[in-house]
């Protein structure tokens, strides 16, 4: 099972990703998650990832694609992945279909989570993570033990720069002018299937996995 998650930053797409994971046993590949090892680790290409995404920016195509093409041959995921965090833009998802195509092989869904504007922004500036151990919670939602600490190595809890409000709103049109596209692209493919983001997140999943199968 080959699956795409599309959602604006913020939607919810990461947590669904992962429990799709957990449920189906395939791997949760995330864009986000290899340019943070990358960041952290001090690579070339963390370092040019990370001038984008502290301006809100999009990390460019070239920068992304092989490296997604070469993570999902890896041997876990031959039985299927979701894709979190990429495609971002009708080239990359060009590249991966021509990518797949190659290995004889194409996406199965595009999963949809659907969340307005001004939800995601009230969503996103209440995050706090962890720089050192990358835990992440939710003042409203996933609050921390103590305020401000983190529950699992006690180190200061920070608002990321692009979780801020005035980063947030700028994301949000960088994705509905670069990614909201994919949204025709995959329904023309036929595999784009659409979630209610605003409920639940056991209900969101519930959703998902009657579009999936148990």
């Amino acid at each position: 099972m080959r699956i795409i998650m599309l959602g604006a930053p913020g939607a919810g797409k990461g947590t669904q990703a992962k429990k799709i994971a957990a449920k189906y046993g395939i791997p949760h590949i995330s864009t986000g998650d290899i340019f943070r090892a990358n960041i952290k680790n001090g690579t070339e290409l963390g370092k040019k990832a990370k001038t984008y995404m502290d301006q809100g920016l999009l990390v460019p195509d070239e920068l992304t694609c092989d490296l997604v093409v070469d993570r999902i041959q890896q041997d876990d995921a031959k039985n299927g992945y979701v894709l979190d965090g990429f495609p971002r833009t009708i080239p990359q998802a060009e590249c991966l279909t021509e990518a797949l195509k190659k290995l004889r092989s194409g996406i199965d869904y595009a999963i949809d989570v659907d969340v307005p504007d001004e939800n995601i922004v009230n969503r996103m500036s209440g995050r706090r993570a962890c720089l050192k151990c990358g835990a992440t919670y939710h003042i409203e939602y996933a609050a921390p033990k103590t305020e401000n600490v983190c529950d699992t190595c006690g180190e200061a809890l920070v608002l990321r720069d692009d979780d801020k409000p005035e980063t947030v709103s700028k994301r949000l049109k960088v994705y509905h002018e670069q990614t909201q596209p994919l949204i025709d692209y995959y329904t023309e493919q036929g595999v784009l299937k659409t979630v209610d983001g605003t409920r639940s997140l056991d209900e969101v999943f519930q959703a998902i996995v009657e579009i999936l199968g148990e």
